[in-house]
């Protein structure tokens, strides 16, 4: 018959703890401890951040709903009954239908021509090599620190000799001048990220540079464009300095320019609903746009790390 051997003990290290069997004691479960108080205290962070972000949302969409009386009566309840008529009243009377239009002309127009001319001058600076490749690309990286607030004079009487001042195109020209270098420094990242080796057997089988790069490249770098667009979106959409200067034409108006008009009537009509329901239709156009796009948002922030 035969008999099982029993392996020989481990060696304990110096001033580690025995037990009686003279088998080296299992170290306590320190960092196991430190990780989970780090967790916690991480998570509870973010629980507050969030509740800080979403309470006022809340606030604003149930504020929207009630009447004027129990905004100031009751501004933490539930709405006694939903008030639709405030939105009908805020899109109708304070042509809130109007401004969304313009908004919508004026930001889809700045967004597309943003991303097509910022994408191909991206392209071309992290593609190829030429003489001033640094330098366009720096003076992008200045553009982005150049204060809008001090070019807003000159800005000004530019567009008034252009014959641009109060119009829906003009405002779209200044918006894309004003998205470009965060888009050329963002994208620039990207096409830097994607492989070279794609591009070249697009050049072996004769493809031209135009048709690689919006048959190839582009398609390639549509989780950067998508982030980058998301971005600019949210910062067009939401402008209202430039607007306030290059656009005084009341009908002409956009959201922000719309909302500011709304809030000020407010000190001779009271009609604090109708704010409110304006307010919550400007925010909701931001908020369902980075809701459907939110994974090609983390995607195209994360990928020029994982190259």
């Amino acid at each position: 018959m035969k008999t099982t051997e029993t392996p020989p003990p481990v060696p304990a290290e110096p001033g580690a703890a025995l037990t009686k069997t003279g088998v080296p004691a299992a170290a306590p479960p320190k960092e196991k401890k430190e990780g989970t108080v780090l967790n916690v205290f991480s998570h509870g962070i973010l629980v507050i951040w969030a509740i800080m972000v979403v309470m006022p949302l809340v606030w604003a969409v149930m504020t929207s709903f009630k009447d004027d009386a129990s905004i100031f009566g009751s501004p933490w309840s539930l709405p006694d009954k939903l008030h639709f008529d405030n939105w009908s009243r805020a899109w109708t009377q304070a042509h809130m239908s109007d401004y969304f239009l313009n908004t919508v002309l004026v930001v889809g127009g700045s967004l597309i021509g943003t991303l097509v001319l910022g994408s191909m001058a991206a392209y071309v600076l992290a593609r190829f090599d030429f003489p001033g490749n640094r330098f366009i690309y720096y003076l992008f990286i200045g553009g982005m620190s150049f204060p809008i607030m001090l070019a807003l004079v000159p800005l000004f009487y530019v567009v008034n000799n252009m014959g641009l001042l109060n119009t829906i195109h003009g405002l779209i020209l200044v918006y894309i001048a004003y998205s470009l270098p965060f888009t050329v420094f963002f994208l620039t990242a990207f096409f830097r990220t994607l492989p070279s080796s794609v591009a070249e057997a697009a050049f072996v089988d004769g493809a031209s540079h135009t048709r690689t790069f919006f048959q190839i490249m582009l398609p390639m770098a549509k989780p950067g464009l998508i982030s980058v667009g998301i971005f600019n979106f949210l910062g067009q959409w939401n402008q209202y300095m430039l607007p306030t200067v290059l656009n005084t034409d009341e009908d002409k108006h956009v959201l922000t320019q719309g909302l500011v008009q709304l809030a000020v009537s407010q000190g001779y009509k009271g009609d604090w609903s109708g704010l409110f329901a304006g307010l919550v239709m400007a925010m909701l156009p931001v908020l369902a746009a980075y809701i459907v796009f939110q994974r090609q948002v983390v995607q195209g922030l994360t990928a020029g790390a994982l190259k």
